[in-house]
């Protein structure tokens, strides 16, 4: 038995390398042909180019999707329409005066100044003239049914007005004409007295009228003058920084026409109220006029009473 058991194991031990023999060229010949796959070549490894990998996105829920509003595109005219509204801002008056060159700004201010003086002229001269001509009326009501200078002046009484002073005039010049009878030359010297008053009473009234009258024909020369040298800045600004964008052409010439917008402002209301003054000043003239005729209708009449009384002295 013992002889048998070795001869089968010799017999299984032989098989098995009989076996693994022809097994072996087989997988030698797959193994030459198949490469390698753990260790490319280092040329491929050095020329294959490097994939970025996208980051992993998270798992967004439907309703979340929904609810979560999309992305806004870039817009080009995001930024140009935030300048335009910036500058509406900014370009107020006041910004605009503040941020103008020193000339403008003196330019800005004597035409504010001279706006200013032509209201203060006009509010003035209304309540000057309308108190005047309201005297002046009252004067003429209260000595229209006077027969001679001494009850005019009875009806004046201490009133200080042009009437007045014309009333002083006739009599002053009566008590020194006593010495010459002659009726002619007495009124010519009254008329001379009168005219004088005249004169002087208009140019009393139109006092402040010149002021007004320059102002509203320089006004819009000088608000010129202040944009001709705001927009000359512009134009240099414009040079140095080499654009012709709005947002920096815009605010320099928008200051250099606020000067030439508060000229006209200062101009055109000085012409309407110096117009108006010619106005009314003439038609205040014109009244003092009817007192001069009164005052020398009066002086007629008292001139004819004296020479009357000397006639009829004479004659008797």
């Amino acid at each position: 038995m013992k002889k048998f058991g070795s001869k089968c194991t010799r017999s299984l031990v032989l098989a098995v390398t009989v076996a693994s023999s022809l097994a072996s060229p087989v997988w030698a010949q797959q193994s030459s042909n198949s490469p390698p796959a753990q260790q490319p070549p280092a040329a491929a490894t050095a020329a294959a180019p490097t994939i970025p990998v996208p980051p992993v996105q998270s798992q967004i829920a439907p309703d979340q999707a929904a609810a979560t509003p999309p992305p806004v595109a870039a817009d080009d005219n995001a930024r140009p329409i935030s300048v335009m509204g910036r500058l509406q801002h900014e370009l107020s008056p006041w910004s605009m005066f503040l941020s103008a060159d020193m000339l403008v700004k003196a330019v800005m201010i004597s035409l504010v100044f001279a706006s200013l003086l032509t209201w203060t002229i006009f509010l003035a001269k209304s309540i000057q003239l309308s108190r005047a001509k309201k005297d002046l009326n009252a004067a003429l009501a209260r000595i229209a049914d006077a027969r001679s200078l001494s009850e005019a002046q009875l009806a004046l009484g201490s009133t200080a007005n042009v009437l007045s002073s014309l009333l002083s005039a006739a009599t002053q010049e009566i008590r020194l004409s006593t010495d010459t009878p002659l009726e002619g030359s007495i009124k010519e010297r009254a008329a001379s007295r009168f005219s004088e008053i005249v004169r002087t009473e208009a140019r009393a009234v139109r006092y402040g009228m010149g002021p007004i009258a320059t102002i509203g024909a320089t006004a819009p020369f000088v608000g010129l003058f202040g944009t001709v040298w705001g927009i000359m800045n512009s134009f240099i600004g414009i040079s140095k920084a080499q654009t012709t964008n709005l947002a920096v052409v815009a605010p320099g010439i928008a200051e250099a026409l606020l000067a030439t917008a508060i000229g006209l402002a200062a101009a055109i209301p000085a012409v309407i109220i110096y117009n108006h003054f010619s106005r009314v000043t003439k038609s205040y003239l014109d009244i003092v006029g009817r007192g001069s005729g009164a005052i020398g209708r009066l002086l007629s009449r008292d001139l004819d009473r004296f020479h009357g009384g000397i006639i009829s002295r004479a004659a008797e």
